[in-house]
């Protein structure tokens, strides 16, 4: 079937939004709740404490209708950008449907991150409405409300007092509460913005890719290609919603099909996460390679002392995947890892290991039925190379170039949120490109090679090395930075500065740790450099720019 004829079929099957249209949110709680009942199990929550509950996709529709009846009274209107910034469990599930309910652009903030990311994404997405709870805005918000301008409401959930200067604060639940649990969709275009996600470059600002409502067709077809997700599948995806993984993959693709999703919003620990595996029969679970090396390091072979029998497909995202990876979590649980490959901007797994067909270790996989991928010839200057008349050239079997996809599928980012010369640059000889560099086998596996830029993936999460310098730099003693990622066993990458230090500052231990205390407050644990060395100069070019590969180099030369 055609890329247009998977998509129509898939639209097809989730038509019936109210007002006309497609709805992410309506499909999300609305469409599973009324052709079943609404009796199934659509979430099972777990807090810090461990504490777990349940919410049915009844309940997830009618209390989602309620948020969205609670913005609607609040005068929120329809397009304003809503933000969330909350631990995983039910309060922000509602948030997100419903906020898509109102046709609100959502946008899910990492909580580990420090005041400065989040103010950025805040101010970049010009919020109206922040959902979060009283400790995170305190601590991470409220002292710089006054560069939110734009800010009307926080909405706050559970207990804390909060210093309300400046915001019109709101208990959630109270608001929800005072709500009927009926509300009218409106009309939803297919292209009306829904998602906002923050990816982070490689020079300047994060840039906020942005996604429409059409893009649940993409979610509701992968899953089912991609991850083998069924009706009635318990499923748990571990990324934050932060990560555009937590989103697409954690609330959005597994509540348009169905499943049963568990959200934990605790810390990682080995013998919880195979207890929740064999407590709740999990089926199918969607990872990352850090969080498998940890399993592998703290938790040993689990099967002797849980039933992971349920576990019927493991899948991969984020970051390589390696062989060995593969065999010994093989052998720890039972069932082979397959790995998928998909970007922020492509909103989706655009390939992936089906779990129809054997795992090819190392391999990214082959492109999801509808998706169209090609390694792309780059020339010498690092772009896709073109014909005369302007056509990307697809390089042979077993070369190295750039994964392109063709654009087309639902779940394409629509634009850079305020950088149209940005989302243009994406697009080349009629493709996206990935920036990403791969090979090809005669039966249409990719492989990866490596990034085409200075991004650092570390657990996961791609740090662009400019949002970390431009902190570090206000450091009363740092002069000049430059950032790297350094290859690390578990997490893959950490984050590694490079410090030159202004006059009358001397290199130290003491001096070290309070420029990595000082970073660490300004841009939170996820984002902050692990280790700084003291540099007496960086590299340039001719144009003043860091040479990031030399530091590179310089890292290697030391192990």
């Amino acid at each position: 079937m055609s890329g247009a004829g998977v998509f129509d079929a898939a639209r097809e099957e989730l038509s019936g939004s109210p007002g006309g249209g497609i709805n992410m949110g309506w499909v999300a709680a609305d469409r599973y709740a009324a052709s079943t009942g609404g009796a199934q199990t659509a979430l099972i929550c777990f807090d810090r404490r461990g504490t777990r509950t349940e919410v049915t996709y009844a309940k997830l529709a009618e209390g989602s209708n309620r948020f969205a009846s609670a913005l609607e009274g609040l005068g929120v209107l329809a397009g304003e950008r809503v933000f969330i910034l909350m631990p995983r469990g039910a309060d922000l599930v509602l948030a997100v449907v419903g906020a898509l309910k109102h046709r609100c652009v959502v946008c899910c903030l990492f909580p580990t991150f420090g005041p400065e990311p989040l103010l950025r994404r805040l101010e970049i997405g010009d919020a109206r409405v922040l959902v979060t709870t009283p400790g995170l805005y305190s601590d991470r918000v409220a002292p710089y409300v006054a560069r939110l301008p734009g800010l009307r409401h926080v909405l706050l959930a559970g207990a804390g007092t909060v210093d309300t200067t400046g915001t019109s604060t709101h208990d959630l639940h109270s608001l929800l509460q005072a709500q009927d649990g009926y509300y009218d969709i409106g009309a939803t275009e297919p292209d009306r913005w829904a998602l906002l996600h923050f990816t982070s470059g490689t020079t300047g600002y994060p840039k906020g890719a942005v996604h429409v409502h059409d893009a649940v067709v993409w979610h509701y077809s992968s899953a089912g290609t991609g991850l083998d997700l069924h009706p009635g599948d318990v499923y748990w995806c571990t990324a934050d919603p932060g990560w555009v993984t937590g989103v697409s993959y954690g609330i959005i693709a597994p509540l348009s099909i169905g499943a049963t999703c568990v959200l934990d919003g605790g810390d990682f620990d080995s013998r919880a996460w195979y207890g929740r595996l064999e407590s709740e029969k999990v089926a199918v679970w969607y990872t990352s390679p850090t969080a498998l090396r940890m399993l592998m390091r703290s938790g040993g072979r689990p099967r002797p002392d849980f039933d992971l029998s349920r576990l019927r497909l493991v899948a991969s995202v984020g970051e390589t995947l390696d062989p060995e990876l593969i065999l010994r979590a093989r052998l720890a649980l039972g069932t082979t890892v397959h790995d998928t490959w998909w970007q922020t901007e492509t909103g989706g797994i655009m390939v992936a290991n089906y779990g129809s067909a054997a795992v090819r270790p190392g391999s990214l996989g082959r492109a999801l039925p509808g998706i169209e991928a090609a390694v792309l010839v780059r020339d010498r200057r690092g772009r896709v190379a073109r014909t005369v008349d302007g056509h990307a050239i697809e390089a042979p079997v077993g070369a190295e170039g750039e994964l392109a996809i063709r654009p087309g599928w639902p779940s394409m980012f629509r634009a850079y949120l305020g950088d149209a010369d940005r989302y243009r640059a994406s697009f080349a000889g009629g493709w996206y490109l990935s920036g990403d560099i791969v090979h090809s086998d005669a039966d249409g596996y990719f492989w990866f090679a490596g990034r085409s830029d200075d991004m650092i993936n570390s657990a996961g999460h791609l740090i662009g090395p400019a949002e970390v310098e431009s902190v570090l730099v206000t450091h009363p003693a740092v002069a000049e930075v430059g950032a790297i990622g350094k290859p690390d066993a578990v997490a893959g990458e950490i984050v590694k500065a490079f410090v030159v230090l202004g006059d009358g500052y001397e290199p130290g231990e003491d001096l070290m740790l309070d420029i990595l205390a000082f970073a660490r407050r300004r841009l939170g644990p996820a984002v902050a450099p692990r280790e700084i060395a003291f540099a007496a100069q960086l590299p340039h070019n001719r144009s003043g720019k860091i040479i990031r590969a030399e530091l590179r180099r310089r890292e290697a030369d030391t192990r």
